[in-house]
This record gives C-alpha cells, structure tokens and sequence, in this order.
C-alpha cells in the first residue's frame, strides 16, 4: 500500500511538473479552436443566440421548421407530433426515427431535455412561457412563425437562420435557388396554356358537428403569394389574419368568388379535412357554383404542408400547374 502511494504521489508530482512546462498548450489550443468555431445570431424575437458551433442535435418544435432542417440536410432528434407531421407534411419526410416530444403547442420539456440538444428551433406561436422554460434546456433559436406582408421573404428568413445555426448556408442557398427556377418554369407552363391571370382560389375546409368551415388562403397567405407569383388571381375578397393570411368563410361565401379555378389540399387521413367529396356533393350551394360545375375544383396531392418551406412550394407549384393545364 505505502508503495502504491509513493507511485501514486510520484506521478502526480510529474503532472505538475509538466503542466508547469507548459505541456497544456494543445488543450489551450483545441479551446480557442472551439472559440473560433462559435455562432453567435440574432434571431426572429431579437434574442442573441450562442452556440459552440454548427448544431447537429436539433430539436423542432413547429412542421415549418422541421421541413426546413430536412430540407438542409439535418434530421432533427425530436419532432413535435411525428405522426401528424407525416400525414401532413409526407412531401418532405422524415429520414430518421425523430423523438416525439409532444405536441406542437404543448411541447414536454422533459422530453427535450433527455435528448441534450445543441440547439431548439421554435416558433413566434409557441407561448412565451413554454418558450423561456425551453431556454432554461438549450439555445432555442425562435423564429416568426409568418408574415401576411411578406410570406415568401419571411420563408426563406426562417430557412436562412436555421442554416446559419446549423452551417447549411450552401444548401440554402441551393433551396432557394431552386425554388426561384421552379417558380419561373411555373409561370411560364401556365401563360403558356393561357392561364396567364387566371382567377384561383385555394382554400382548405374542415367539418365540425356538421358544418362547414373553409380556411381562404389570400394573397397574404404563402400559398397565396405562389400562386400570385405564378401569375395566377388571387379571387378571394375576405381580410386574411396579418401572419398567416388567412381568411374565414362558408359555403356561402363561395358564392362571391365568381367562376374561377377552385384548389384544396385534403388529407385522407381525417375525413373531418375534406368536405369537397363529402358532404357538400350533396350541398345545393356547393353544387350551384360555375367552378364546380364547369369541374373546375383540383385537388391537390396530400401531404404538401401549406406552410412549409421551399420544398413544399415545389411541389405544390408543380400540383398546381400540372391540374390546371390538364
């Protein structure tokens, strides 16, 4: 034992001696390495965020925002709803087997927690609350959910912050690249078929005890700001909300819209999401209307998340144009 000591004090007494060499030099360096390495950025609430450098183990609380880390090449160890995610956003799915962490107006902190991220992506529509008990976990980059004035601009800055965090800048920059193109091929494939300024309208419709409500997507609404930059006429007359661009009406309001082409996106899992096949085919209004009678109502392929990001408006630019210009 006294042996083992003697050993043990010897070594000791080296490590000080080395350290007063100077031998920690390597790990002084690996540190300002690390320093170099750091992100530091504003984001959408004004919140500086620090992170040690680009992260990789991210947590989304929002659809948009985990379309957008997919779309940049990160898969995210935990997702909010996972399995509503993949019925409504299948257009850019999931790559890896993401944690559930709840729901997206709800997340479990103690979730998150046990996933040690570097790093939550949230949106202006998770509550404050929830979002400074999420800050007390890891770095939490917030973001501005929409903006009814600039839909398209606001997109591509939620996508810009998200690669900065994540040091996907090259990627996108390639989305957005793509989506430019796409929206230019776009444009010209309907003036080609002679849809330049055609009346469109989009809408989604939801039944509830019974009754129809319908979701217009005005010209403040992402979808909305495609279509128009398709060169297609925003037909819808109803005041939109100033982030989402939404606006509420009936079947009845259906009936100011005039003869125009009519566009939905359902969802075959929740038949409460699709009242155009259901119970408005029986519906007087409904079926007295120019656009359906002419057959001109388009559905548009489940999955296409209307609030996504690039790549959502991809492929809901190619539905579109391809319906219209059957």
């Amino acid at each position: 034992m006294r042996r083992l000591l003697l050993t043990a004090a010897t070594t000791a007494a080296a490590a000080l001696a080395l350290t007063a060499c100077g031998t920690t030099e390597p790990a002084a360096d690996k540190k300002a390495e690390k320093t170099a390495e750091s992100i530091t950025l504003a984001d959408s609430a004004g919140t500086k965020v620090v992170l040690d450098g680009p992260a990789k183990k991210v947590v989304g609380t929002e659809w948009n925002v985990v379309e957008s880390l997919i779309s940049l090449g990160v898969d995210p160890v935990g997702v909010a709803d996972v399995k509503g995610y993949k019925a409504w956003d299948s257009a850019v799915p999931l790559k890896n087997d993401a944690k559930d962490i709840g729901t997206r107006g709800e997340p479990s902190v103690e979730t998150v927690a046990g996933l040690s991220p570097d790093l939550i992506v949230a949106t202006s529509d998770l509550k404050p609350a929830v979002v400074k008990q999420l800050r007390k976990v890891a770095p939490v980059l917030e973001l501005k959910s929409a903006d009814g004035a600039d839909p398209i601009g606001q997109m591509t800055k939620n996508l810009d912050l998200i690669a900065q965090a994540t040091g996907t800048t090259a990627e996108a920059d390639r989305l957005k690249k793509d989506f430019d193109a796409k929206v230019e091929d776009g444009r010209k494939k309907l003036a080609a078929a002679g849809l330049a300024g055609a009346k469109y309208a989009f809408a989604d419709g939801y039944l509830n005890a019974n009754q129809v409500s319908l979701r217009a997507y005005t010209g403040g609404s992402l979808i909305g700001a495609v279509s128009e930059k398709l060169g297609l006429k925003n037909a819808w007359t109803v005041q939109g909300d100033p982030a989402y661009g939404l606006g509420a009406t009936d079947v009845e309001g259906l009936t100011k819209i005039g003869d125009v082409h009519f566009a939905y996106i359902g969802n075959d899992e929740d038949p409460t999401s699709n009242p155009f096949t259901g119970v408005l085919t029986k519906d007087k209004v409904w079926t007295s209307l120019p656009f359906v009678k002419k057959g001109n109502v388009h559905r548009l392929p489940d999955g296409i998340w209307m609030f996504g990001g690039p790549e959502s408006m991809n492929k809901y630019i190619d539905s579109v144009v391809t319906e219209l210009t059957k």
